[in-house]
């Protein structure tokens, strides 16, 4: 039988307290014959849906073989991966993560294997590919996003000074409205803010500013942009362009907005662990993904978002002029924000600024 898409079984996410976060995969799904013996598990914190043509593809173009593909938050896929590392046992073929530092560390600990890739599509050089061990895939910006039945177009933040200018006043209408991501049980809301306190010379007055208004942290992509469409919050910062702009097709009052003072871009990150069971399998699914059809299939999903001059015209989220894109390379200087120190005085000083919904 042919089981190309069927759902295995959803597995519910579970806590044991506030900080713990869940052990096992959120869903799994099967794309491939279940008759086929060569399977490639792939471990990833990519929505299941928004991958989901490039795996069937992928199934189509590789008969021989079965994915299993489990969607993961990204904190327990980091553990789950370190411990694989550590024991060598049941360790996924591929791991695909937004945490990108958390990839990066997995490669600097001696966590996965070197690949040559078929055709290195993506780009060159320490931003789409460091030791040929971690790969990025995909292109996306961290955005504003906001309601336009709550938020008048002369109100719609533009920048991070813009927000600040919101929550400024003291019976904002913003206060308790803004929402973002909860660094402590996401890795990519950590690395996003983290990058933020070490390039923004609005970031002192960011964390004032959502600590007087009772700015919302919480989790994860799709929850948060959600709350935005239908009101429960008016604006949400720093969250993936990706998940933002396939809402948006769905929901005509969202608007996703490129920062115009600057606006990072994320290259979700790719590894095969060394201790995959079927690395070849592996391999041929990450050539799949590299490939020129690979990229079509993830920007029809808009993981390969197109960030431009809006004077120019055809692009999927317009950048202001003269507004810099800054991407996160995929290298050492990324281990920085890890260190355990830092990381623990980081989340303490988040922890203090925001109510956690």
């Amino acid at each position: 039988m042919t089981g190309i898409g069927k759902w295995v079984r959803p597995i519910a996410l579970w806590a044991a307290t506030a900080a713990a976060a869940s052990a096992e995969p959120e869903a799994v799904k099967i794309y491939g014959s279940e008759a086929v013996r060569d399977e490639i598990v792939v471990r990833s914190t990519t929505d299941i849906e928004l991958l989901e043509p490039l795996l069937r593809a992928f199934a189509a173009s590789a008969p021989q073989s079965l994915v299993r593909y489990e969607q993961w938050n990204s904190n327990p896929l980091y553990a789950d991966a370190a411990r694989a590392c550590r024991t060598g046992a049941n360790a996924a073929d591929l791991v695909i993560s937004s945490a990108v530092d958390q990839q990066v560390k997995l490669v600097n600990d001696g966590c996965a294997q070197p690949h040559w890739p078929v055709a290195d599509e993506p780009g060159t050089g320490p931003v789409a590919n460091w030791r040929n061990e971690v790969f990025g895939i995909t292109v996306e910006p961290a955005v504003i996003v906001y309601n336009s039945d709550f938020v008048t177009f002369d109100e719609a933040p533009m920048s991070r000074f813009d927000i600040i200018d919101l929550l400024r006043p003291t019976e904002s209408r913003f206060a308790g409205r803004v929402a973002t991501y909860d660094i402590q049980a996401s890795g990519l809301g950590y690395l996003f803010a983290f990058l933020d306190s070490q390039q923004a010379t609005t970031f002192g007055s960011m964390i004032e500013a959502f600590a007087r208004a009772g700015a919302v942290a919480t989790c994860c992509s799709a929850e948060i942009i959600d709350g935005v469409a239908d009101g429960r919050y008016l604006i949400a910062y720093n969250v993936l362009g990706s998940y933002a702009l396939n809402r948006a097709e769905t929901a005509d009052n969202l608007v996703v907005v490129a920062p115009s003072d600057y606006t990072l871009i994320l290259r979700r990150a790719a590894l095969i662990p060394k201790d995959a069971g079927n690395p070849a399998g592996a391999a041929q699914l990450l050539d799949f993904i590299l490939s020129a059809e690979g990229r079509r299939l993830l920007a029809e999903k808009h993981l390969f978002v197109d960030v431009g001059n809006a004077e120019e015209g055809g692009v999927d989220v317009p950048l202001a002029t003269g507004a810099a894109v800054r991407e996160i390379p995929l290298s050492p200087v990324l281990l920085v924000g890890l260190d355990r120190q830092k990381r623990a005085a980081f989340i303490d000083l988040w922890r203090s600024t925001f109510r956690r919904d």
